[in-house]
């Protein structure tokens, strides 16, 4: 029981030194850093030209869902490469398990392909 205490313990001092140190260094640096803020301080610098236009432009939805895409193919490489690398150790079992992993996600794959989400058409 005692070593399960032991474990919290070194949790609990991590959970605190991670919300303590940034809260610290983000501290000292607003008191040790100058403010003397002036109207050309307060402007937006854009490669030393004068902003042209609107600061937001609408981005096609397509964007993210070709992101979204990709994340998702790339978190399978981050999946799939441990497990080439360790496959004489852990046998059939997890060929069985990546088999079934690689095929949810090609299911997934079919299914963006039929609503088309793949395909580019310009609005």
């Amino acid at each position: 029981m005692e070593k399960y205490i032991n474990n919290y313990v070194i949790v609990t001092i991590f959970i605190l030194l991670g919300i303590l140190l940034p809260a610290v260094a983000l501290t000292t640096g607003r008191l040790l850093r100058p403010s003397r803020p002036t109207e050309e301080k307060k402007t937006t610098y854009e490669s030393g030209n004068e902003p042209v236009g609107e600061g937001q432009v609408r981005f096609n939805v397509r964007y993210y869902l070709f992101a979204l895409m990709f994340v998702v193919f790339d978190v399978e490489t981050v999946f799939l490469y441990p497990w080439a690398v360790a496959y004489k150790q852990l046998g059939l079992f997890a060929l069985v398990e990546m088999i079934i992993f690689v095929g949810l996600l090609l299911v997934g794959l079919i299914y963006a392909w039929k609503k088309k989400v793949l395909k580019w058409n310009s609005i």
